[in-house]
């Protein structure tokens, strides 16, 4: 009996501890804004570390991985602190959704098309960096290589 009271004891501190980490924060961030020198710090600070995280994000659009989620995550830092950001982010929000709902509506067809098209541009745009950066021609590496297979030979 005790080792239940225990637990739901240690539940009820977790959720509180969230929420008392939450609430802190709440609360150091309105002591800062409550100062016209530390609402004019605390907006220079998440402009700049959300205008990072966006052009980051964007560099890494091109490339296989994250640049899209990171775009979106610095637009969320800005919205904190600028309207014109939270608009965009909702605007944006509602371009993927709708994208995003009308792939789903599609055929199995239309579905492998774009995810074939997708993929095809995902590995141009490597191959061109790799090209552009290093001098590596990745397709005529991949080709010598295939010549040496012994199922390829004649």
């Amino acid at each position: 009996m005790r080792s239940v009271v225990a637990a739901g004891n240690d539940q009820k501190t977790r959720r509180d501890t969230r929420h008392g980490v939450l609430h802190r924060v709440r609360v150091w961030r309105d002591r800062i804004r409550a100062r016209r020198t530390g609402r004019m710090t605390l907006r220079i600070a998440i402009g700049l570390l959300g205008g990072i995280m966006v052009i980051g994000g964007l560099i890494m659009v091109p490339f296989p991985g994250p640049g899209w989620l990171v775009v979106f995550a610095g637009l969320a830092v800005l919205a904190t602190e600028f309207a014109w950001a939270s608009r965009l982010l909702a605007f944006a929000k509602a371009r993927v959704m709708a994208a995003t709902d009308w792939l789903q509506r599609q055929n199995w067809f239309v579905r492998i098309v774009a995810s074939l098209l997708t993929l095809t541009c995902a590995g141009a745009i490597v191959w061109a960096a790799v090209k552009l950066t290093t001098g590596i021609d990745l397709v005529e590496a991949a080709l010598t290589l295939f010549a040496y297979l012994p199922w390829a030979q004649r």
